[in-house]
């Protein structure tokens, strides 16, 4: 098969090359994880020069599909989990949206003294709250660590399954998250997060902080998200 390019064309070879390794990647010519031709393999393979090949692999880079390891090669990334801050999602149907396997792994669960923010976001007359701390996984991927707390009313969620939606026990009870407000900022893998996540100490992560409404306005839950960057982005 003729893979080369066409120079007569409108498109810019680089461009040309992106749309190529996306549709070879989307058949499984190249599997998520695996790695892709050289930058000399694939100009000889498309006939194009290395600084088209070297363009269009940086350009696939921003956009999350390819990852490059200095000294090892480029490598296909795992597709993004996406989410919109417009509705509240749980991580979970977020990941059946987007065709991958959700699992969880419990941290921690259990009443907890929580500090002044916390108490005034959810109304609280005391400082006692129910804290649940997940690490969330896509197809077993490690993707975020998740911290919420509810007030002490919630209690019963600590005697149910936790490795599923939260979301989802809460609507058996008749209870609906409807709305949030949400804060995004980076921050940077302690050893603990590093660990969990499966990245480097110091690796830069997205952190969200939300307040999570019910159905009648009331607050549901505070949630604290540590979120790797590269297998999750949100959409404003």
């Amino acid at each position: 098969m003729d893979k080369a390019l066409h120079s007569d064309s409108v498109s810019p070879l680089y461009r040309q090359l992106m749309q190529r390794i996306r549709a070879d990647i989307a058949s499984g010519v190249y599997p998520v994880h695996s790695r892709i031709p050289s930058e000399a393999e694939l100009g000889q393979s498309y006939q194009v020069s290395r600084v088209t090949v070297r363009k269009a692999l940086a350009e696939l880079t921003l956009e999350g599909l390819l990852r490059r390891m200095q000294g090892k090669g480029t490598y296909v990334c795992a597709p993004r989990l996406k989410s919109s801050l417009k509705d509240v999602t749980s991580f979970h149907e977020a990941c059946l949206m987007m065709g991958c396997a959700p699992g969880t792994r419990v941290i921690s669960a259990g009443p907890v003294h929580v500090e002044a923010d916390t108490r005034e976001a959810l109304a609280l007359p005391e400082s006692e709250a129910i804290e649940i701390v997940r690490l969330r996984l896509a197809d077993e991927a490690p993707v975020m660590i998740e911290t919420n707390c509810f007030p002490p009313k919630y209690v019963a969620l600590l005697h149910e399954d936790l490795t599923g939606s939260l979301y989802h026990l809460l609507s058996q009870q008749g209870i609906e998250a409807a709305s949030g407000v949400h804060e995004i900022s980076l921050c940077y893998a302690t050893a603990q997060q590093a660990k969990l996540l499966e990245v480097e100490p110091g690796a830069a992560l997205l952190q969200l902080n939300q307040v999570i409404f019910d159905q009648h306005g009331a607050p549901l839950h505070t949630s604290h998200q540590v979120i790797r960057g590269d297998r999750f982005t949100f959409r404003i």
